[in-house]
């Protein structure tokens, strides 16, 4: 009976492929075993019952024994030998075909072929050996955002494998599909950076479309194509290639690279000065010198050079000695006399 149900096996596994092959092979061996158990077994036994045998199968099958139900024949005690191999033939069909549907799983979302189920998510498009890592490294450390990596078809699956918090979706970045895949619609968030500044255009139209509400950031070779990504989103936020840094605290702090743009324009809001502390001034502290900045002219105190070094931020109670460089910004050079 076992190398018939072996043989069996083999047949229907070149017949039936998937899920129907272990299902196929329970179905044969109960209905046999119950015909067989029918036959031989004594009347009085009852194991053959419809209400009874379905359960002495399951428990025997899959190899319990509860022992509640048995058979009382020699030829009985074959036919549960029988259940017993057959269950181990299910089990082992339905484990392989289980740990292949898994295995598929995982494949595809290595190859990036599904849709991810994401919210309030970063959406990063385009990918750069190394420099991607230290991107996405930023965006996660802080925050701990889920980031849905997307990358064109010459990326063949998850460079970054090993990191829960990055999921993969390969493609063309310009289309519909992809936007749909990555999660745009429900992102926060938005990432571009292309392979030049006409392709991140394009996915910046892309993105626009999926989602008109998501933070956009985009990194350029030439900032002076900042304009042309508004008039797709007039609140894209452009920085330079080679600073990809402002492209995850952007990211993590929508509007930084506002602050930085201006702060690095001559015709910005306010503008970053220095100046050298002179003999008798009276702020000896950097909480006197903030109080001193703010109130009398509207500046803010960012950093001072004093024997230590640079130091940015500093604490309010460190000291202002004689020859310390202030470094702050403002709306003009403040003029500071000796004195007061």
């Amino acid at each position: 009976m076992p190398f018939l149900l072996y043989r069996l096996s083999r047949f229907l596994r070149v017949r039936l492929q998937g899920w129907r092959l272990p299902l196929a092979v329970a179905t044969f061996v109960f209905l046999s075993s119950w015909l067989v158990m029918w036959l031989v077994e004594p009347a009085g036994s009852g194991i053959a019952h419809p209400a009874t045998y379905w359960w002495y199968f399951v428990v025997t099958s899959a190899t319990v024994g509860y022992g509640d139900v048995f058979p009382v024949s020699t030829a009985g005690r074959l036919v549960g030998s029988y259940v017993i191999v057959g269950g181990i033939v299910t089990l082992t069909l339905l484990f392989t075909q289980l740990a292949n549907a898994l295995q598929s799983v995982r494949g595809r979302r290595l190859r990036g072929v599904i849709p991810l189920e994401l919210s309030d998510h970063v959406v990063l498009l385009g990918y750069w050996p190394g420099r991607t890592e230290r991107i996405v490294a930023e965006l996660t450390a802080e925050n701990g955002f889920q980031v849905a990596l997307c990358a064109w078809d010459d990326v063949p699956e998850n460079p970054m494998p090993d990191n829960p918090a990055v999921h993969f979706v390969r493609g063309d970045l310009t289309h519909e599909d992809v936007m749909s895949r990555a999660g745009v619609p429900a992102a926060r968030t938005a990432v571009i950076d292309g392979r030049d500044d006409n392709e991140t255009l394009a996915i910046a139209v892309a993105v626009d479309h999926a989602n008109p509400d998501i933070h956009l950031v985009a990194a350029v070779r030439d900032l002076g194509r900042r304009e042309n990504l508004r008039y797709v989103n007039e609140h894209v936020q452009v920085v330079q290639w080679h600073m990809p840094f402002l492209l995850s605290e952007e990211a993590n702090d929508p509007g930084l690279t506002q602050v930085y743009n201006d702060l690095m324009s001559s015709g910005g809001h306010g503008n970053t000065y220095s100046m050298r502390v002179p003999a008798g001034f009276p702020h000896r502290t950097v909480g006197d010198c903030q109080t001193w900045f703010g109130r009398t002219f509207g500046a803010t105190l960012l950093a001072l050079r004093g024997g230590d070094g640079l130091v940015v931020s500093p604490p309010w109670d460190v000291p202002v000695d004689e020859g310390t460089t202030l470094y702050y910004v403002a709306t003009r050079r403040i003029d500071v006399p000796t004195g007061r």
